[in-house]
């Protein structure tokens, strides 16, 4: 068996393929798509250029390759593609789990007393984020959708399962438990498909794909005569990469967003058993007929705010001018930064907050913007560390980082003070696309072993201890006034 092993990570900025030879990437290739925002508080993406995009970088990583023993796909989670089942083709942009466009439905579904239902069996809350209320919303708003439906001929499914599908060439319309688990319609303790969150939604089961294993063959890569044998979301891809794969490790992804999983294990009972919280219970992954879950905290802008003070406010360049000005200045001169544009996720979860900067002053300037712009990815880290440390009552000792915005050293160095634990950044920083090869080569018979090579970890400076505290109290203050902005 050939040792090369394609990656494919469709994120929510750009998709990337990534070969492996072994556990070791030897060639990629990234490509951006647009961010559309039809209005206020909405954000799709065209799911036609994403296919196209993707096509074009695995052509470009593989090259002349001729033989791969196993792709692996890891995606951007919960957005919602739907698609003719005849063609391939998409009926209408897909929507992207940063979308608010569905706070209504999620407000009615509060109010119908489905919180307890939700909660208990899909282990999720009621948020936009999750893709069943765009299912809905795609249903009851866009007639193509909805005549396709009746005729029989549509299909839904996240990022995963329409590329599979067009890889496929149309054979296998699957997901595997991690993505399914985003959905807000997966009974994560049976294993399948909610029959009464369905009927609440008025969604067919029909057009659904089957649940596949996150490691295994499932389906066959037409054009490039590869098993797609690997599977999983991008943050739990992430975890595996991380090789947390005992219970009580953890990792925390600087990406478009900010994601804390923590490995909890396969008893179901653990879970049942945690104080009452604001985290998601969701799989890590299902491998072996084997189910091992996770705890989860998310933070829906991080890398997204560092791309806004670039693309939209234009007030730097690049990456390092950023990390130049950090450097040189001392601190944020009182401004706090709230990124949020999409709400806020975990542990707030408030649908109708957005972005703030409190605490402004005549003599706040532009570098005091970006560095507190940079400050607030370290601050909703450390919202979420404290709550899951709180629920779990096991406190992290150090925490692994991964994702674009963990290769800014004042940024991990800044959360380590604010934390009191090291943080320990790896290597190879882009573990979402290693994890996807490493379920890839697992679902071929081909275990790749631990990679956890440390490149750095960041100390805390125990002399900012006060200084630390005293940040996060204004920080807290910051969030309050960010909450329950637009009207509901």
């Amino acid at each position: 068996m050939s040792g090369l092993i394609l990656a494919i990570d469709q994120g929510t900025t750009s998709t990337r393929a990534v070969l492996f030879e072994g556990a070791n990437p030897i060639k990629s290739a990234q490509k951006p798509h647009k961010q559309i925002f039809p209005q206020s508080g909405w954000v799709s993406h065209n799911a036609e250029e994403i296919y196209a995009n993707t096509l074009e970088v695995v052509r470009e990583a593989v090259g002349g390759e001729s033989k791969l023993a196993a792709i692996g796909i890891t995606n951007q989670r919960e957005t919602l593609v739907l698609w003719d089942v005849r063609t391939g083709e998409p009926v209408c942009d897909a929507i992207v789990w940063q979308c608010r466009r569905t706070s209504e439905i999620c407000a009615k579904m509060e109010s119908d007393g489905m919180s307890d239902l939700i909660r208990e069996r899909t282990g999720l809350l009621i948020d936009p984020y999750f893709t069943a209320t765009k299912i809905k919303w795609a249903l009851d708003n866009v007639p193509a959708v909805k005549n396709l439906a009746k005729q029989g001929y549509l299909r839904a499914g996240t990022i995963d399962s329409y590329l599979i599908f067009r890889l496929s060439k149309g054979e296998n319309h699957v997901t595997d438990y991690t993505n399914a688990s985003r959905t807000m319609l997966f009974d994560i303790k049976r294993g399948c498909w909610d029959e009464d969150i369905l009927d609440y939604f008025g969604i067919g089961s029909a057009i659904l794909p089957t649940i596949v294993p996150s490691s295994g063959v499932v389906a066959s890569a037409v054009e490039f005569d590869a098993p797609i044998a690997g599977i999983a979301g991008d943050q739990h891809a992430a975890l595996f990469g991380q090789d947390c794969i005992n219970t009580g490790s953890a990792k925390n992804t600087y990406g478009t967003g900010c994601f804390l999983l923590k490995n909890i294990g396969s008893q179901i009972s653990t879970i049942e058993n945690l104080k009452p919280n604001k985290l998601l219970t969701t799989i890590a992954w299902h491998i072996n007929g084997k189910t091992t879950y996770a705890l989860e905290g998310g933070v829906f802008n991080a890398g997204s705010a560092v791309e806004w003070l670039m693309r939209e406010l234009k007030l730097v360049s690049d990456v390092s001018e950023i990390n130049e000005i950090c450097a040189r200045t001392a601190d944020t001169n009182g401004a706090y930064f709230v990124p949020a544009f999409s709400g806020l996720g975990a542990p707030n979860w408030d649908m109708y907050a957005r972005g703030t900067i409190c605490g402004l002053s005549l003599s706040t300037g532009r570098e005091h913007i970006v560095r507190a712009v940079m400050e607030s990815v370290a601050f909703q880290s450390m919202d979420l560390i404290e709550h899951m440390n709180e629920v779990t009552g096991l406190p992290l000792s150090a925490l692994k980082v991964d994702g674009g915005v963990s290769r800014s050293d004042f940024t991990m160095q800044f959360q380590a003070d604010l934390l009191g634990i090291p943080v320990v950044r790896p290597k190879y920083t882009e573990t979402t696309v290693l994890g996807a090869c490493k379920l890839a080569a697992l679902g071929v018979g081909m275990d790749l072993g631990r990679s956890g090579e440390v490149e750095r970890i960041f100390e805390p400076q125990k002399d900012r201890y006060n200084e630390m505290a005293e940040r996060y109290a204004f920080w807290k203050k910051a969030v309050e006034r960010a909450k329950d902005w637009e009207e509901q």
